[in-house]
């Protein structure tokens, strides 16, 4: 990964942290972007230190604006004249129905709107840097959500475990309709399931009791985010992927998601939605 350029989102913590840490002990450059520059210089004087890796950046943006992702956009292609591997991994877990700056429902807008309009916008370098890699961290819950095209945001119901898979599986729909676009361009499109990780991930929406019984119960229940951080590091740098495209990955192998996810009209009209979500007027 010597000169590799990585970008990854949400990587402050949790398996983001866990995957630029790993990125950097491999040599990569690493662009960690958060939402709090004060926690991200302390995570890059971290993984500095542990890894002995200089080429580290940190970028704030806060991924529930869309004004914020066009201008982190707009600053890795301005600092950066390349860019190997994109990983949207940044994610949340509403348990109350929250509106953005935008107007639009959280849950959706950070784990699938973000990602989508980030991944747009730096297609262009993405498609000029090949051999690219573009990873989506996605989750399991897409197999039990289904799409609801006329309540996206969760104005008529909102339940949070739906809210949650729905957007996994708009993820998963947009990650397999942009590797189908993407084909011959030399830039791959993947999606993985981490497992179940014992993060911090919806611990803003509990109170201080809430957040001490999940301190002590999760790590018991789920996986390291070193352990979680593993599908990711793969499909970032693995030789074994390199002209891998447009497929779902748990544990490291390549494996069927859910039937629906499968849906071409589903997916076109779930791309469609979200260009017009996010103010993009033309496909890549």
């Amino acid at each position: 990964m010597q000169g590799k350029i990585c970008v990854i989102t949400g990587g402050t913590s949790g398996i983001g942290k866990a995957t630029a840490a790993g990125l950097a002990q491999m040599g990569a450059t690493v662009v960690i972007v958060g939402r709090n520059q004060e926690k991200g210089n302390a995570v890059l004087d971290e993984i500095q230190d542990a890894s002995g890796n200089n080429a580290l950046a940190f970028l704030l943006a806060d991924l529930s604006s869309q004004a914020s992702i066009r201008q982190l956009a707009a600053e890795i292609q301005q600092r950066y004249a390349h860019l190997d591997v994109l990983i949207n991994n940044a994610g949340v877990f509403m348990l109350r129905r929250q509106t953005t700056v935008d107007g639009l429902e959280v849950t959706f807008a950070v784990n699938h709107l973000a990602a989508f309009l980030l991944t747009n916008l730096l297609l262009d370098l993405l498609k000029a840097s090949a051999p690219a890699r573009i990873i989506h961290v996605d989750s399991d819950s897409h197999e039990k959500a289904t799409i609801r095209m006329n309540d996206l945001q969760g104005e008529k119901n909102y339940r949070f475990w739906h809210a949650y898979g729905q957007s996994k599986l708009a993820m998963l729909l947009c990650s397999y309709e942009l590797a189908r676009r993407l084909e011959g361009t030399g830039v791959t499109v993947n999606a993985l399931h981490p497992g179940f990780v014992a993060t911090s991930m919806g611990m803003n929406n509990v109170g201080a009791i809430g957040r001490a019984v999940a301190g002590a119960v999760l790590p018991l229940l789920g996986m390291t985010p070193e352990d979680g951080a593993k599908t990711s590091l793969y499909l970032a740098s693995s030789p074994e992927v390199a002209d891998v495209s447009g497929r779902y990955f748990v544990k490291s192998v390549p494996v069927r998601s859910a039937p629906l996810s499968y849906d071409e009209t589903l997916q076109r009209q779930m791309w469609a939605a979200s260009e017009k979500l996010v103010g993009l007027a033309v496909a890549p």
